[in-house]
C-alpha cells in the first residue's frame, strides 16, 4: 500500500512538472512572437526615417517615474561635468 501511494505522489508530481515545463514553454514562445513583432516596428520607424536608437531610450525611459529619471539626469550631468562635456 505505501508503494502504491508513492508511485501515485510521484505520477502525480511528474504531472504537475511536466505542466509546469509545458506552461513555460509556450510563454518562451509567445515571448519570442512578441519579439519578433517588436523588431518589425522597429524596422518599420527605421524605413521611415526614426532613429531607433533614441526611440529605445525614450521607451527605456517612460518606464521610470519621474523622481527615477530626474536622478538619472543629475547624476549624468553631474558625470559629464566631471569630464569636462558641458
Amino acid at each position: 500500500m505505501a508503494d502504491e501511494i508513492t508511485e501515485t505522489s510521484q505520477t502525480v508530481a511528474a504531472g504537475q512538472l511536466r505542466a509546469f515545463i509545458e506552461r513555460v514553454e509556450r510563454l518562451e514562445e509567445e515571448k519570442k512572437t512578441i519579439a519578433d513583432d517588436i523588431k518589425e516596428v522597429f524596422a518599420e520607424m527605421k524605413g521611415t526615417g526614426f532613429d531607433t536608437k533614441a526611440v529605445r531610450k525614450i521607451i527605456r525611459l517612460r518606464k521610470q517615474d519621474q523622481a527615477e529619471r530626474q536622478e538619472e539626469e543629475a547624476i549624468l550631468d553631474l558625470y559629464k561635468a566631471a569630464l569636462g562635456m558641458t
